[in-house]
């Protein structure tokens, strides 16, 4: 059973490392090159993190960011809009090279920032310390992989082609301008793996940080400020009806890459006038399974669907958020996995081995609290000792069993540390559910019988984005094409996708004369345009 009655720290026993240095007052915002201050009001910035002080508890306040208005977003838009300059602006015109000089500097820069930034993941949204520096670095190793797909990209497109007496050369340009928000869960990464992209290709970009995970963005605001042109990167804060919205409206948003729910996709994408002309990139909701087949290896299967359901919470868009056992083995499986969760330390986010922290998000134990209380009113019982036991921002694990389809938790998304189970006795169960889904984004199969797994592999190509065999689901290698069905996605990410979901392929074509080859000839040899090269970036 899991402790909770010591979970929350005194404030002297706070590790100094990890300590932050007073309230962080945060009134700076990009745009146009020019980091402004403002000088309205403020959003406090709470932590997941209580103290302890006597026989009270206090939530930590860390800091404060900017209240913007639509007038502030509509000034980065504009600044957005002039750098881009209808593809004519100095960023969208330059070279691929010069483009991944700039995100070099960058790259540099957010680097010295490492220890500054990892310290905000951890207060913000009380991610360990651990993935919070894996995190970072991810990131970072993300921007380097975006950097070198780019220029094999650019080196594959340097050549011309030859058809039916036609002679051309396709190169990937940019879209526009692009609106990109990222999630809480993961507020530098899952962001970055848009807002790079978009940069690098030649976009401009209005850059709006995740509702929880703000602060973190302010040490890399000089940063973006430095390393590239005026307007061409554009940071914005405040609530999101009263600056995203109105971006929308104007029509002027190009690429709307965006990590939430589908219902948040929908009001902004419905909100664009010219709905046909906006590209969208999205990464939304899930309900990811896991089948356990009766010939599962029990304890991978178990340490899997741990890892899967329980890492950072289950705040993970791929987390295994249910569980369809085979009624031959789902008792042993239920016993182990209890065990194996039981186990599981809980504390802060800096301590040594933390495996479970308090929830950053307002209001989420008891929505979760609710969920456990609809299941159980319906049939389930909570199988672990103490599952459920709530202290302020942390929610101890619920495992459910039995679950059925009369319960809120068998088909809504939980997002937290409660995970639902169920047993089953024909693959045709397993295949209506996810047939019936609203979502789908991934699923596991835990099992040895090569017919039995082929069988469910075809049976889900057509419904899932992925699927995971003897393994968690999860969005790596970052290589890797992530993307789902149905209302869990629209378009690809990876490293080589992400480029192609920010850009779209321009052609330039003659008949092959001698005039023709002179004139493109003269073009490549004096360097007389950015489009048009052959040039070979090492």
């Amino acid at each position: 059973m899991i402790d909770l009655s010591n979970l929350f720290p005194e404030e002297q026993s706070i590790p100094e490392a990890v300590q932050l240095k007073g309230s962080i007052e945060q009134r700076e915002y990009l745009i146009n090159g020019e980091l402004l201050q403002w000088q309205g009001n403020l959003s406090p910035v709470a932590s997941p993190v209580f103290t302890k002080e006597g026989n009270e508890y206090k939530q930590k306040i860390i800091g404060s960011t900017p209240l913007l208005t639509s007038k502030e977003a509509l000034a980065a838009l504009d600044a957005a809009v002039n750098a881009y300059d209808l593809g004519h602006g100095a960023w969208p015109m330059m070279t691929v090279a010069e483009r991944i000089q700039h995100v070099e500097v960058f790259l540099g820069r957010m680097v010295e920032k490492r220890s500054e930034v990892v310290k905000l993941l951890m207060w913000e949204i009380g991610k360990s310390q651990k993935d919070s520096e894996k995190e970072f670095d991810r990131t970072c190793d993300y921007i380097v992989d975006t950097i070198n797909a780019l220029k094999e990209l650019d080196r594959k497109s340097s050549n011309f082609v030859q058809e039916q007496g036609i002679m051309g050369q396709i190169r990937r340009v940019p879209l526009g301008v692009a609106l990109c928000m990222g999630p809480y869960n993961y507020p530098l990464n899952e962001t970055f793996t848009t807002l790079f992209p978009a940069l690098i290709m030649g976009n401009t970009v209005v850059f709006k940080p995740a509702k929880y995970g703000v602060l973190l963005i302010r040490p890399l605001l000089e940063a973006f400020k430095t390393s590239f042109p005026a307007g061409v990167i554009n940071v914005i804060y405040g609530r999101g009806r009263d600056t995203v919205g109105v971006l929308m409206e104007t029509g002027k948003i190009d690429v709307f890459a965006f990590i939430g729910t589908n219902r948040g996709a929908n009001e902004l994408k419905k909100a664009h006038p010219k709905s046909h002309r906006l590209r969208a990139v999205l990464g939304l909701d899930a309900k990811n399974l896991a089948i356990i087949l009766p010939d599962a290896n029990l304890e991978n299967a178990v340490n899997e669907c741990v890892l899967g359901s329980l890492s950072f919470n289950g705040q993970r868009c791929t987390a295994i958020k249910i569980i369809f056992a085979h009624k031959d083995i789902v008792d042993q499986f239920l016993k182990r996995f209890c065990e194996v969760v039981s186990n599981l330390k809980a504390g802060m986010p800096w301590e040594t081995g933390v495996n479970l922290t308090p929830l950053p998000e307002p209001g989420k134990t008891d929505f979760l609290k609710d969920l456990v209380e609809d299941a159980v009113k319906h049939g389930a019982k909570i199988m672990n000792e103490g599952g459920g036991k709530i202290n302020h921002t942390f929610f101890s694990p619920a495992i459910l069993y039995p679950v059925n389809d009369k319960m809120k938790i068998y088909s809504e998304e939980q997002f937290g540390p409660v995970i639902p189970i169920r047993s089953f006795n024909e693959e045709k169960e397993v295949i209506d559910y996810v047939l019936n889904s609203n979502f789908g984004q991934q699923l596991s199969i835990f099992g040895r019988d090569s017919k039995t797994i082929a069988r469910l592999i075809d049976s889900f190509a057509s419904q899932v984005g992925r699927i995971n065999i003897n393994t968690q689901c999860q969005r790596g290698p970052d290589t890797f094409p992530f993307n789902g069905r149905k209302d869990s996605a629209e378009g690809t990410l990876s490293v080589t996708d992400a480029l192609r979901a920010f850009s779209i392929r321009s052609l330039v074509a003659t008949k092959i004369t001698v005039d023709n080859k002179k004139i493109i000839g003269n073009i490549i040899r004096n360097r007389e345009s950015a489009f048009l090269s052959t040039d070979y970036i090492f």
